[in-house]
């Protein structure tokens, strides 16, 4: 006898299950927004796991120009009265050479003016900065040492 098949049963296998979007994942992002948003909120109140200004105000600023070359005495001027504020032969400063060097680097690839004074900063917490006026950059001169920062810093004193 031969085996015969139902025709509801050949037309049951037929059908297939309608495909579902996978709600898993979707789930997964929520709870990922959810997560973001709650550490958000939980840092700005209570102040944990922020980053904050750890230099704050500044405390003295002093416009300089650096003038001289790398086989030249630098010499060091206050900006706003003209006055010759350092000199450093050419065996000397070499954090000082090295810091024009790189800032006039600087000024050549964005090219703006060479006569710009740069900018002494020294902050509440200690920490020292040159800055470019001209281009805008800055030199957190403390990352170099205490002893170059030094070398910047008694500038501000003078």
């Amino acid at each position: 006898m031969a085996q015969t098949r139902s025709y509801g049963t050949l037309e049951a296998k037929r059908r297939k299950k309608p495909v579902r979007f996978p709600v898993l994942p979707l789930y997964a992002a929520f709870a990922l927004i959810g997560i973001a948003v709650t550490a958000t909120v939980f840092g700005t109140v209570t102040g944990i796991g922020t980053v904050k200004d750890s230099f704050g105000q500044p405390v003295a600023i002093r416009d300089i120009i650096l003038t001289g070359g790398v086989a030249e005495t630098v010499r060091v001027y206050d900006a706003r009265t003209g006055n010759i504020l350092v000199e450093i032969p050419a065996e000397e400063g070499g954090f000082v050479r090295g810091s024009l060097r790189a800032l006039d680097r600087i000024r050549i690839q964005t090219d703006v003016l060479d006569n710009a004074p740069y900018r002494l900063i020294r902050w509440e917490n200690g920490a020292v900065s040159l800055s470019d006026t001209a281009s805008g950059e800055r030199i957190y001169l403390n990352a170099f040492g205490p002893d170059n920062a030094a070398a910047f810093a008694k500038l501000l004193e003078q």
